[in-house]
């Protein structure tokens, strides 16, 4: 995070050091007000990010502390390395219990003897030009900025060099005029330069040093952290070695430990909301903490066994988590009782907003969740009458058709063009005159139609051009035979379901299903400061139906189950419930992405602690125990056995099976083409025996074939004139 030009070039030479290639991402902090950067770092905050470099000039630092502070990212979870070598000069005591890893550097030590020295004598020259500057407020050391430690030591640097000069070398040094326009220069300028670069004084940022450049050199960085008593250094970078040395003391530490916790006494504020804290169901009367169970009564039970603490609940009586009221600028709820002291936990279905943090903090997240929508599980799909189309679409149905006529149409023709299918009606007659070719256009639709309808049809092919494409067919049949026997049996087992919305846009886009959320909780609010339009669509849908907005969650369920409503709530109260209610269901997914937490006042001391001993539950799987126990075990968790969702079958599409259709295209083909090589091998044949031309005996077959109607051919043969039989022949043909 930068905010100017200047700011903009170191964050240019830090972005040169990132050999990893790892994403950074740099945002410039504008403010629409003076003063005001808190839009820019909710944004920020939004992304999810916790380490930062804050690269800021000393104008806006102090502001954009305060500002990160209260938009909730002064936590435990964010880490900050400041560029800013005169952060030290501010006061940092407010954000020394916030756990927050901040790193900075510093080129003065406030100790040091020099450095409080200087800071005396600029006190002194401040009250001799101002007396009415009060006796005790000083210049305090660590308020010197280092640009006024730079100014001393080059003023020091030049002294020195021009006393050796002058006294020690005994050399005489006099300055002249000289003009800013002219070329002109100062010799004795020169020696006092080479002079200053060999010098070497001890000032108040450290050794005074120079190269042969004229670059300072050899010179001390002091690497300081925040912490709980203050700023403390941890390390030390020298600019000679490129090395950085770090010594941290062994009881460095801004967490908050177990000790500091154990056996003190909380009161911890609880909602009565299922599963999170509800009355212990029993027949016997409980007093004190016995009457409560629950999910977040079990959160600080072990909590409790890890720190050492004593606890007592109470009840909020209105069960508000908080709202923030803009016009008496008061909160309600939880978060009032914990702001004014009257409680120092607050844990239910409590969700972690930015809003909320500029009241209370928060503890690390035990639960995270997201918002999603409640409503009726869907209904299967009636059977339709005409199902047993559906297996195919509808392309492939007409490709399937269009297939069927275009390979009848080409066994008739192979058939008409390869002399082996034309046969001799009489066998026991050796020298027939009539061939007759079984392939006609009707037996040729037969034929393919018996295939596709894996039935026979007393016709088989018989020169290899037909048998070969008629093999291609026969593939082709039993693939698509087999592909919609299986998606059939798909479409009969698996159940349809009928939705009315599948996710959010959907829902906000229709008429007839109302929705709504709970009266100013976190979900209502998450649409009202959304940007996005939709979020947006369906806020003003809830301003303008104020009676669909509920007070309780168990209104909002009561009324998905009697109405056609549906409602926005938290995924993890949506998996209660639906464990419970097996009409409901969840609809989409999570609309973002949010955590509850432990609320407890402003800069707690407490925080810290609780949040690591959070973690370690986490890490133990003591919260997916707890989870699990109030989910699916308690309060009738598990009725609703688990149960697949219902899916819907896809129609197999032409790309599915357009390689079957390729395959039977090429078959198909290269019979034809066999046909003709069959055709020409025959004739050649012929006419080498009967020495007649090739051509001419070609061509005569070539019109003989485009007679299609004629199924009857007569033999060419040298006897045939003479022992010809008209009437057979007129018979055959008929």
């Amino acid at each position: 995070m930068y905010d100017n030009d200047d700011s903009l070039l170191g964050v240019r030479t830090l972005l040169g050091l990132n050999k990893k290639e790892k994403i950074v991402v740099i945002k410039q902090l504008e403010t629409q007000d003076s003063g005001n950067f808190r839009p820019a770092l909710t944004t920020i905050k939004a992304t999810g990010n916790t380490e930062f470099v804050l690269a800021c000039s000393m104008d806006i630092m102090e502001d954009v502390l305060k500002q990160l502070q209260q938009v909730g990212m002064m936590t435990d979870i964010y880490s900050y390395i400041i560029t800013n070598l005169d952060v030290q000069t501010l006061d940092l005591s407010p954000y020394q219990y916030a756990g927050t890893n901040i790193t900075l550097a510093r080129i003065i030590d406030p100790e040091d003897t020099e450095v409080m020295q200087l800071a005396e004598s600029i006190y002194k020259f401040r009250k001799t030009r101002d007396a009415s500057i009060e006796d005790e407020v000083l210049f305090p050391s660590w308020k010197m900025r280092y640009e006024t430690a730079l100014i001393a030591d080059a003023v020091q640097l030049f002294y020195e060099t021009l006393y050796d000069l002058t006294i020690d070398k005994k050399k005489s040094i006099t300055a002249i005029p000289l003009s800013c326009h002219e070329d002109s220069s100062w010799n004795e300028g020169y020696t006092i330069t080479n002079s200053m670069k060999t010098k070497t004084v001890k000032g108040l940022t450290g050794l005074v040093k120079f190269d042969i450049e004229g670059f300072r050199t050899d010179f001390n960085v002091d690497i300081m952290e925040l912490s709980q008593g203050g700023l403390i250094n941890v390390g030390q970078w020298n600019s000679l070695r490129r090395s950085l040395n770090t010594y941290r003391p062994e009881k460095i530490s801004t967490r908050i430990g177990a000790d500091d916790l154990f056996n003190r006494t909380f009161t911890v504020i609880i909602t009565i909301s299922q599963p999170y804290g509800m009355l212990t169901e029993t027949t016997t009367q409980l007093v004190g903490n016995d009457r409560f169970e629950g999910f977040c009564i079990d959160v600080i039970r072990e909590l409790s066994s890890i720190l050492g603490f004593n606890y007592t609940f109470v009840i909020q009586d209105d069960g508000a988590n908080g709202v923030f009221n803009p016009t008496t600028g008061q909160w309600n709820g939880m978060i009032r009782e914990v702001m004014e002291g009257r409680a120092d936990l607050a844990i239910t279905d409590l969700t972690v907003t930015s809003e909320r943090e500029t009241a209370v903090d928060f503890t690390m997240p035990f639960m995270n969740l997201g918002i999603s929508i409640l409503y009726k599980k869907p209904e299967p799909v009636p059977p339709s009458l005409f199902m047993f189309v559906s297996p195919f679409s509808a392309m492939v149905w007409i490709m399937l058709g269009v297939s069927y006529f275009i390979v009848s149409i080409c066994i008739f023709i192979m058939g008409r063009l390869a002399p082996a299918e034309w046969q001799n009606p009489y066998p026991c007659v050796e020298e027939p005159e009539f061939l007759v070719n079984q392939f006609s256009i009707r037996n040729a639709l037969w034929f393919t139609m018996g295939a596709l309808m894996q039935q026979g049809s007393e016709l088989a092919p018989i020169s290899i051009s037909t048998r070969a494409a008629s093999g291609v067919w026969w593939l082709f049949v039993l693939i698509m035979v087999s592909s919609y026997t299986a998606n059939l049996a798909a479409f009969l087992t698996v159940e349809t379901l009928m939705t009315s919305f599948k996710d959010i846009e959907e829902l906000a886009s229709q008429n007839e299903i109302k929705f709504g959320a709970k009266k100013g909780g976190a979900t209502a609010n998450y649409f009202r400061d959304s940007n996005l339009s939709i979020y947006q669509k369906v806020w003003s849908y809830m301003v303008h139906h104020p009676e669909l907005m509920v007070d309780t969650n168990e209104e909002g369920v009561r009324r998905v189950e009697n109405e056609n409503y549906a409602f926005l709530m938290e995924s993890t109260t949506i998996e209660y419930v639906t464990e419970r209610h097996c009409s409901l269901a969840q609809v989409g997914g999570l609309l973002d992405d949010k955590g509850y937490a432990i609320a407890m006042k402003k800069e707690s001391p407490y925080r810290n602690g609780l949040s690591k001993a959070v973690l370690q539950m986490q890490e133990r799987g003591i919260l997916t125990g707890l989870k699990i126990k109030w989910w699916k075990e308690k309060r009738g968790g598990g009725n609703c056995a688990a149960k697949s969702e219902g899916s819907e079958a896809t129609p197999l599409d032409l790309q599915n099976v357009g390689g079957v259709f390729l395959v039977l295209t090429i078959g198909t083909i290269l019979g034809i083409f066999g046909s003709f090589a069959e055709l020409a091998w025959h004739i050649h044949q012929k006419c080498k025996k009967e020495r007649k031309p090739f051509k001419e005996k070609f061509l005569n077959e070539m019109r003989f074939f485009l007679k299609f109607k004629q199924q009857v051919k007569e033999v060419e043969a040298e006897s045939s004139s003479e022992n010809s039989n008209p009437a057979a022949l007129d018979i055959l043909r008929k």
